[in-house]
C-alpha cells in the first residue's frame, strides 16, 4: 500500500513538473515587427527640397532605422566530438616468513606460520559522444531598436503552413550596420548573442514529443 502510494505521488508530482511549454503560434506579439512613428521630418532652412540628414548622394540604402527590413542568411553548422579513455591498475603483494626462535622456524601443531597475501584492483573506462548540426536558408527581420553606438536589434519570425503541420524559424540578435551587405543580406554568424529557433507543429512534431508518462521514467525523478 505505501509502494502505491509512493508510485502515485511521484507520478503526479512529474506530471506537475513536467508540463509542456505553451505552443508557439503564429502572429506572436513578441516578434511582430516594428512600425515606426509617421511624422513629418523637420523642415531645414537650407534652401534645398534634398534632406541631407537622412542619406546623401553618396550613401547607400542599407537598413538603419527602426522598422527597416534585413535579411540573414542562415549558415549554421555545428561539429562536435570528445572521448575519454581511462585506465588505472593496483597490485598489492605481502609476504611474511616464518618467524624463528633461536634459529628454529615456529610452527603450531605442524602447521607453519608464514603468511602470503597478495592484492590487486584494476579499472577501464571509455567514453565518446559525437554531435552535428546544419541549418541554412534565409529570414528577413526587421529592426526594433537603434542603439546609441548604431548596432541594430532585430527580430524576426517566419512560418510555413504544410500538409501536416507548420514550421518556422525565429531569430533575434544584434547585427553591427558595417556587417550588412549592399543588398540588405548579413550572414547569420555575424549576428551577436542570436537566438535562433527552428521547430514546428502539427501531427509530425506531435510523433516526435514524448508523452508525460515516458518523460517521467526517462527522467531524474526515477530511482532506476
Amino acid at each position: 500500500m505505501k509502494l502505491a502510494l509512493t508510485v502515485a505521488t511521484a507520478l503526479v508530482l512529474s506530471a506537475c513538473a513536467a508540463q509542456p511549454q505553451p505552443l508557439p503560434v503564429p502572429d506572436d506579439p513578441f516578434y511582430a515587427p516594428a512600425v515606426p512613428e509617421a511624422s513629418l521630418p523637420a523642415a531645414v532652412p537650407n534652401g534645398s527640397l534634398f534632406n541631407g540628414e537622412k542619406n546623401n548622394l553618396y550613401s547607400d540604402i542599407k537598413a538603419r532605422d527602426l522598422g527597416d527590413i534585413i535579411t540573414v542568411r542562415l549558415q549554421e553548422s555545428t561539429s562536435a566530438s570528445k572521448s575519454a579513455k581511462t585506465g588505472t591498475s593496483r597490485g598489492t603483494s605481502v609476504n611474511l616468513p616464518t618467524p624463528t626462535v633461536l634459529g628454529k622456524d615456529l610452527s603450531f601443531r605442524g602447521y607453519s606460520l608464514s603468511a602470503n597475501l597478495e592484492g590487486s584492483t584494476e579499472f577501464q573506462g571509455d567514453a565518446s559522444a559525437n554531435q552535428s548540426n546544419r541549418l541554412s536558408g534565409d529570414i528577413s527581420v526587421t529592426v526594433i531598436r537603434v542603439l546609441p553606438n548604431g548596432s541594430l536589434i532585430v527580430r524576426g519570425e517566419k512560418w510555413l503552413t504544410l500538409n501536416n503541420g507548420q514550421e518556422y524559424v525565429r531569430l533575434t540578435g544584434m547585427i553591427r550596420p558595417q556587417d550588412v551587405a549592399s543588398d540588405n543580406t548579413v550572414l547569420s554568424n555575424r549576428v551577436a548573442n542570436a537566438r535562433i529557433e527552428y521547430s514546428g507543429t502539427g501531427s509530425l512534431a506531435d510523433t516526435q514529443r514524448q508523452g508525460w508518462l515516458t518523460r517521467f521514467f526517462n527522467g531524474p525523478l526515477w530511482p532506476l
